[in-house]
């Protein structure tokens, strides 16, 4: 079974566990997304004492959070039991572009330039880090929701605010991906 597992599995497999989750959640009535993890999280804690965006029934969303808490669990299981000694595959032109921005080619998922601890302990890479966090939670809730959100749950609900949401998410990353990025590094 273990081995069925980590076997690269086909791009379409994922596609149809995506439509079969949109189609259970539009059946009742439910949105996707991740960053609204977060409000509810702060509901729960007790936010909603202090500030009014926090005060909603965060027990109606219990299914996002242990949506959430199955995608960590998740995570942790492929990272220590599920985990190949087999370098990620990336085509010849990423490779050569990651070389020449001075990144090693990558022998796991995340880059040791950017996710070792010794990158992470860095000045410049605690600020890239905190800094991209910080924008990507402000950009969720500037545009009322994260990518997920809207470029799944949106897209399938055909909301046209969804719509240009993934619009300027994309460009967003090609702006980033061509022109902050060799900036940056």
């Amino acid at each position: 079974m273990t081995e069925f597992l980590t076997q690269s599995w086909s791009w379409w497999f994922s596609g149809l566990v995506i439509a079969a989750i949109m189609f259970i959640l539009l059946y009742f009535g439910q949105s996707f997304g991740f960053s609204s993890n977060l409000r509810t999280i702060c509901a729960a804690a007790g936010a909603g004492k202090s500030v009014s965006f926090f005060n909603f029934n965060w027990k109606s969303q219990m299914w996002n959070l242990v949506f959430l808490s199955g995608a960590i669990i998740g995570g942790i299981v492929s990272v220590t039991v599920l985990k190949n000694d087999q370098p990620i595959k990336l085509s010849e032109a990423t490779t050569t572009d990651l070389q020449e921005l001075g990144f090693s080619v990558p022998v796991d998922i995340q880059p040791a330039e950017l996710f070792s601890m010794d990158a992470i302990m860095s000045i410049k890479g605690f600020l890239i880090l905190a800094l991209g966090g910080l924008m990507v939670g402000f950009g969720s809730r500037y545009a009322g929701g994260c990518t997920s959100g809207h470029a799944i749950s949106g897209l399938s609900d055909l909301q046209f605010p969804s719509f240009i949401a993934v619009i300027g998410f994309f460009m967003g990353g090609l702006l980033m991906t061509h022109l902050l990025f060799p900036i940056i590094f």
